[in-house]
C-alpha cells in the first residue's frame, strides 16, 4: 500500500459515489504531480488534494468508458444534467469518487485488481476498506452508490451482511470500466435493463 493524495478530498454534497477497487498506478501518479504543482504554487494541503482529485479521478480510457456506460443508462436525466461528462467537472457538486481501499496496492509490483488476494478473506485489506471507505460513505447524505465491478459488489453486500451499510441505493450490475476487462461490453449489455430499472425505482420515475 502507497499513499497517494487524491482520496484525501471528499465532497459531501455528492448526490452520487462511483466505488472503484484501489487508484492504480496511473492515477497515483497524476495525483502526485497534480499535488506538488499545487504546494509549489503556494497553494494549502487541501487545495493540492482537490487539485489531484479532479485530475486524477477515473484517469484514461476508464473515464472515456466510464461516462460511456453511464450515458447510455441515462443517469443524466435523474440527475438533471445534459450529459454525464458534466458530472467530472471541477465545479460540479453532485458526483463523489472513491475506492474501497483509499490508498493504492499493488501486488508483485502490478495494479491489485480485487481478486488476488480476496479483499473478504484478507485481514489487512478487508481492515482498510472499514477504516477508509465506511467512514467515507457516512460523510455523504445518502448517495446513490455505484460500485464498478463484481469485486467491489462483493464486499458492498459483505458489509451489508454485516449491517454496515444500507441497500435502498446501491445500483447492481456496473461492469468495471477498466481496458483491461475484456467482458465490459458483454457484462454491460446483460445488465443495462436491469440498472434502468433500478434507476427508475429510486428516483421514482
Amino acid at each position: 500500500m502507497f499513499y497517494s493524495p487524491h482520496n484525501e478530498y471528499i465532497k459531501p454534497s455528492a448526490e452520487v459515489m462511483l466505488v472503484g477497487i484501489t487508484p492504480g498506478w496511473q492515477q497515483m501518479e497524476i495525483a502526485f504531480r497534480t499535488a506538488i504543482k499545487a504546494l509549489k504554487d503556494q497553494q494549502s494541503f487541501e487545495h493540492a488534494c482537490k487539485e489531484a482529485k479532479f485530475a486524477a479521478r477515473m484517469a484514461g480510457t476508464m473515464r472515456a468508458n466510464l461516462v460511456h456506460m453511464l450515458q447510455e443508462i441515462g443517469l443524466h436525466h435523474y440527475l438533471s444534467v445534459p450529459h454525464v461528462q458534466r458530472l467530472f467537472e471541477p465545479e460540479c457538486p453532485i458526483l463523489h469518487t472513491t475506492s474501497l481501499i483509499r490508498f493504492p496496492i499493488f501486488v508483485d509490483q502490478q495494479n491489485y485488481n480485487g481478486h488476488l488476494p480476496s479483499i473478504r478473506e484478507n485481514t489487512f485489506l478487508y481492515h482498510a476498506v472499514l477504516g477508509s471507505f465506511l467512514p467515507e460513505v457516512n460523510q455523504l447524505n445518502h448517495p446513490l452508490i455505484i460500485p464498478l465491478g463484481k469485486s467491489v459488489e462483493a464486499v458492498l453486500r459483505q458489509l451489508l451482511d454485516e449491517g454496515r451499510i444500507k441497500e435502498e441505493r446501491i445500483l447492481w450490475g456496473f461492469p468495471h470500466p477498466s481496458g483491461a476487462n475484456g467482458h465490459r461490453v458483454k457484462q454491460f449489455e446483460n445488465s443495462k435493463a436491469g440498472m434502468q430499472d433500478i434507476l427508475r425505482s429510486m428516483f421514482k420515475f
